[in-house]
């Protein structure tokens, strides 16, 4: 009985797993394939020949400059909304102060306001500023912390034992120091997690710098892929090689701190 419930479970995963692969199986046969075989052969088929055309053509339209622009981005929010979330979640977790909690479920509700929404008020800072177009205008709205990141790093600064926060101020250590030397060593793998929702995030985002910039200097990887399909007229080949750049990046950094992420669910439940 045990063996025939497990089999069901392997094979319903199983199928599953092919489901969600199909797709960006698909994608990169098509990044292989020439324009000419994939707008007569069916798109099932499999590159007769393979060619690498596709990527060749990628770095003709400057692609690459796109692919710098998304990681420097990415970067500076990573390293800047780490830092600030890490002490803001420490305040809410470990400091006293009037309207502590008040504050924290105050700032933690702007989760339930749709990101469309402070679109425009953005835009109009940014604008009045004169940053539009600019790296800045990229990072700005994404520096200072995020409520999501917040709530999870001080639930997570919450379960860290007490006593080794008095032994370090009995040390003599002031809230940097507790910060740097036991509250992040200890906090290694909530802090993995949230820099890899951060990285897939700012990765894949496209609407605000769609709406901050107008493409050339400081165009990033989502909206270069879109402009290529009007640009091109929707060559999908071309489209898929794009597609394929912009996800190997975020393959190989799961795949290096994924252990990170489950060891994370298992200490505090947060899924």
């Amino acid at each position: 009985m045990t063996w025939s419930r497990n089999a069901v479970i392997y094979l319903a995963l199983a199928i599953l797993a092919v489901l969600t692969l199909l797709p960006f199986g698909l994608g990169l046969l098509t990044s292989f394939t020439s324009a000419r075989q994939f707008n007569t052969d069916s798109p099932l088929s499999l590159p007769s020949p393979p060619t690498l055309a596709n990527y060749l053509d990628l770095a003709d339209v400057g692609f690459g400059r796109a692919i710098v622009v998304t990681a420097l981005m990415t970067a500076v929010i990573l390293i800047a909304q780490l830092s600030f979330s890490v002490m803001a979640a420490y305040a809410f977790a470990r400091m006293d102060f009037p309207g502590r909690d008040a504050l924290f479920w105050v700032y933690v509700a702007t989760l339930m306001v749709p990101a469309t929404v402070t679109v425009v008020p953005l835009y109009l800072m940014m604008a009045e500023a004169g940053l539009r177009n600019t790296f800045w205008a990229l990072v700005l709205p994404f520096v200072f912390g995020s409520p999501y990141a917040i709530f999870l790093l001080r639930e997570y600064f919450r379960t860290i034992p007490a006593d080794l926060i008095r032994a370090a101020r009995v040390d003599g250590a002031s809230t940097l120091d507790v910060i740097v030397h036991v509250v992040l060593p200890t906090s290694r793998p909530i802090l993995v997690t949230l820099a890899l929702i951060t990285v897939v995030t700012q990765w894949n985002d496209f609407m605000w710098p769609l709406v901050i910039t107008s493409g050339g200097t400081w165009q990033v990887l989502t909206v270069a892929t879109a402009g290529l399909q009007s640009r091109y007229d929707a060559q999908w080949t071309l489209v898929m090689a794009a597609t394929t750049v912009a996800i190997v990046p975020l393959i190989a950094v799961f795949v290096a701190f994924g252990r990170h992420v489950v060891r994370s669910i298992v200490v505090t439940g947060i899924k």
